[in-house]
């Protein structure tokens, strides 16, 4: 018995590794802070539950129409347009299981074996696993910490090959809590205006969680939502990661092949999720604030305990809740005989030496950095920095 090829052809998510790594830690009776995770450790807000409550109780457990119900779809069509200026009609809205769902959708509406797909590095683990699982073709744009990891419009023009199909990057960046600002954004919309056969795909769910300037869509831009996909969902800026909700706004023609394409493998996602993501975006967002400001204070600790890490070089986050440090200067260094190489051998090494869960850079496309998650409480984040640094200054 043989199994599919495309299996052996992607990774595990090195995310959900690392978390099981800690889990198992934690089994065996050891203190581990799980930095690992990208999950804000707030709970969902009483009126979000309040709502699927009501939805329950009034028996509204049936399936929906697989794109979404009309009231959440409008009430999502509304915030592109009053939040983002992106004018996409409710019959351009798909509702999905989490915004990878939404992102795996656009990917195989879209993308045919051999179409090249340009992801700026760092990158979320999974983007460049999903074009492969497709047949298509990753090409990597370095971003580098000195330009808070984001890349030029001259770097994105020199990628752009006749076999380009698809552009995709996150703002604000997981990884690296980088934001593209307004004219980062306009210089690349500038390039693409030069290649009208590019699909853009913007994904937007850390779009709440942000510590200076509103992050801005790039589908805003020209004319540039005539071939944007713009994902976003509720996980992240409504602490609702296990109701899995996500959405996309496209072009009609791939929302309709988004909507074809999710009839044949999930149809509609959970209905009372739905119920409660409706009642999130028509209430205020003061919850959503509130866990921002908590995110903000959070970063100046995290900040402030790497910085008294010798050799770290770390950029200051404008949006997320994750830091991003090159940590290679400690390459070479050794600990019990054994020979620190790469990031993977800190990340093992911190968890296992010191019970630190964090995720090796590699993951997202560069072998000199680790992500640090700061979406846990301030003890815990200080009690992390206490023992990141008793780890650091163990090696030699």
């Amino acid at each position: 018995m043989k199994l599919a090829d495309r299996v052996s052809q992607i990774n595990e998510p090195q995310t959900i590794a690392m978390s099981k790594k800690a889990r198992a830690l934690q089994a065996a009776g050891h203190d581990v802070i799980n930095l690992s995770l990208g999950e804000p450790d707030f709970h969902t807000p009483e009126h979000i539950k309040e709502a699927a409550k009501a939805a329950i109780n009034e028996n509204f457990t049936y399936y929906t129409p697989v794109a979404g119900i009309p009231d959440l779809k409008a009430a999502i069509s509304n915030k592109f347009k009053t939040e983002n200026h992106l004018d996409y009609t409710p019959e351009q809205i798909v509702v999905s299981t989490g915004a990878k769902h939404a992102i795996m959708n656009a990917f195989m509406a879209i993308i045919n074996p051999g179409d090249e797909v340009i992801i700026p590095t760092p990158y979320w683990v999974s983007y460049s696993e999903m074009v492969k699982l497709l047949g298509g073709i990753p090409v990597f744009i370095k971003g580098t910490i000195e330009n808070q990891f984001k890349i030029t419009a001259e770097q994105l023009e020199k990628a752009i090959s006749t076999k380009t199909k698809a552009f995709i990057f996150s703002s604000p960046c997981n990884p690296t809590g980088s934001v593209y600002h307004e004219n980062e954004l306009a210089a690349l919309a500038s390039i693409f205006e030069k290649h009208p056969g590019i699909f853009i795909i913007s994904d937007e769910i850390y779009e709440y969680i942000y510590f200076e300037d509103k992050p801005k869509s790039i589908g805003s831009f020209n004319d540039l939502i005539n071939r944007t996909i713009t994902i976003n969902g509720m996980s992240k800026g409504f602490a609702m990661t296990g109701w899995r909700i996500g959405y996309l706004g496209a072009p009609t023609a791939v929302a309709i092949a988004c909507e074809k394409i999710q009839s044949q493998y999930t149809s509609a996602t959970s209905g009372i999720s739905q119920k409660a993501a409706l009642a999130a975006l028509n209430h205020d967002k003061n919850a959503s604030i509130e866990m921002v400001a908590a995110f903000k204070k959070r970063r100046s600790i995290v900040k402030e305990g790497l910085e008294k890490i010798p050799g770290l070089i770390c950029n200051q986050p404008e949006g997320a809740f994750y830091f991003f440090p090159d940590i290679s200067a400690y390459f070479g260094k050794q600990y019990n005989g054994k020979t620190i190489e790469n990031s993977t051998d800190i990340c093992n090494y911190i968890l296992e030496e010191h019970h630190v869960s964090l995720v090796p850079g590699t993951a997202f496309g560069d072998e000199n950095c680790i992500r640090i998650s700061y979406a846990s409480s301030e003890e815990k984040l200080i009690k992390a920095c206490q023992r990141l640094e008793a780890a650091f200054s163990s090696l030699n």
